[in-house]
């Protein structure tokens, strides 16, 4: 079997990882990865639900709370460009 990856995060992750030695291979690194994590687990199912999710979606329980995003201009220090 081959895997290819699609994304360069993946990569950099794989990379990282073996940099940081514990692992012989990529391979051994997805191996260890699959091992963390059971067949069926609860959580990959919930990781798919929000996956799917719109923004909106995302946030909804988050409604009528009155949450202010807004920056806080007080914080940091001035400057000059």
């Amino acid at each position: 079997m081959v895997i290819e990856t699609t994304t360069p995060e993946i990569e950099v992750l794989i990379q990282q990882r073996l940099q940081a030695g514990g692992f012989k291979d990529a391979e051994d690194v997805v191996l260890q990865a699959l091992r963390s994590m059971p067949a069926g687990h609860p959580g990959s199912e919930r990781i798919k639900a929000i996956q799917s999710m719109t923004f909106s979606e995302l946030f909804a329980p988050l409604r009528g709370l009155n949450i202010d995003f807004e920056q806080d201009r007080q914080a940091g220090r001035d400057f000059e460009l």
